[in-house]
């Protein structure tokens, strides 16, 4: 059993505060000691006795009280937490942090303290991709503030988009690999994105990845205290100030940024890189002709590079397969052949999940191990759920290496 960790729990009103008695119920259950605050519209949906009675300690109002700030509890909260966790985060309150206020007691908690602190937004589609909304996001990540979500789906309002809080699984595996990272040391190595290999100045091959599992992966790889990199191909992700990204085009740029920040304990190579390059043409090809033949090479295989590398090879390797039939097959070949400890199988023939999706669903392939199944969620989902398997793996062979 882990010690004993700390949570001060924020609750804001909106309508997914009562999700947050489930949250309370499944951490308290697993060792977890839970303080409240909450704002007086979240008492709207939740009360303070409900929330007193699961977490077994004082709720506390987002107000002043003279008697207790005789013990100046906006600093003992503070100090008292190993992680603050905002949920659900209102554009309201958002705004307030954002904005370094000292309006209430919630903001004055949060400016006084030096703890982690996560977000789990919860709003209107329209008001999380508002400009405001999302200037104030970028200030808090710039402060090193980690945002779990939001997800997309209905909203409770009847519109459908992004605004969801977060599932309270992804929540609790966010908060868990921050408080448990137990390897500060560990390195990481993300490749992400597509590649473009270029024809001539105005066309090129490549592919419809969009990037953002692998981005997911990076960020909670980098939240569970790993140091870590994200090789990124071209895409339109708006990027975590928090990651340390390394943008690339094509795969030659992408295989010589691998080359240069080996050696690391774990590589995972979730990037849709172009299979092949053409000759280049520094002018644009004229389609004066009624036909056009371009002669294609191979490019090189930046994953079996990785996992065939001597004396640089990674103590983990994963492997995605992106395949549109006999998925595990090709996935089960692919683990053979490059020589990688896990592959992460999906199927892009749903148009659903994978390519240019917010969803995914996999299957984790190993050699000395079932076939693991994780059924359909979004992409930050289940990165929470592998970075939690990396993890365990790491400490279940510390020394050892990994099957």
């Amino acid at each position: 059993m882990f010690a004993t960790k700390k949570i001060l729990l924020i609750i804001s009103g909106g309508i997914a505060a009562y999700k947050t008695l489930d949250l309370i119920r499944n951490l308290t259950s697993q060792n977890f000691e839970i303080k409240t605050i909450l704002t007086k519209t979240a008492e709207d949906f939740v009360t303070p006795l409900s929330v007193s009675s699961l977490s077994k300690n004082k709720v506390y109002q987002n107000k002043f009280d003279v008697n207790e700030e005789l013990e100046m509890d906006h600093i003992a909260l503070s100090r008292w937490a190993d992680l603050i966790l905002i949920a659900p985060a209102t554009a309201n309150i958002i705004e307030n942090i954002a904005n370094g206020s000292a309006n209430d007691f919630i903001n004055t908690v949060i400016l006084a303290s030096n703890k982690k602190v996560f977000l789990a937004p919860a709003m209107n589609v329209k008001m999380w991709e508002n400009e405001a909304t999302q200037m104030n996001v970028q200030k808090l990540q710039k402060r090193n503030f980690s945002m779990i979500g939001p997800s997309k789906g209905l909203l409770a309002c009847g519109e459908f988009g992004e605004g969801r809080m977060a599932n309270l699984e992804e929540i609790e595996l966010s908060i868990k690999n921050f408080l448990y990272k137990k390897n500060k040391n560990l390195s990481a190595l993300v490749t992400a994105g597509p590649t473009r290999e270029y024809i001539d100045p105005v066309r090129y091959i490549s592919n419809e990845s969009s990037g953002l599992q692998g981005y997911h992966l990076a960020k909670k790889l980098n939240e569970s205290g790993i140091n870590t990199k994200l090789i990124l191909g071209p895409t339109h992700l708006k990027i975590d100030d928090q990651l340390d990204v390394i943008n690339v085009t094509s795969a030659d740029e992408m295989f010589e940024a691998v080359k240069t920040n080996l050696p690391v304990d774990i590589a995972i190579c979730t990037a849709a890189v172009s299979d092949f390059k053409s000759a280049y043409s520094n002018k644009k090809i004229k389609k004066e002709s009624p036909e056009l033949n371009i002669k294609l090479k191979q490019n090189i295989d930046i994953l079996n590079y990785i996992s065939n590398h001597n004396s640089l090879r990674p103590k983990l390797v994963v492997g995605f397969a992106a395949e549109t039939n006999n998925v595990i097959e090709y996935a089960k070949k692919k683990l053979d052949q490059k020589h990688c400890d896990w592959i992460v199988a999906n199927d892009v023939s749903d148009k659903t999940i994978g390519f240019n999706s917010s969803e995914n669903e996999i299957s984790i392939i190993s050699k000395n191990a079932p076939i693991e199944k994780i059924s359909k969620r979004t992409k930050s989902e289940i990165s929470s759920y592998l970075v939690k398997k990396i993890l365990k793996s790491f400490s279940q062979n510390e020394n050892k290496s990994i099957n």
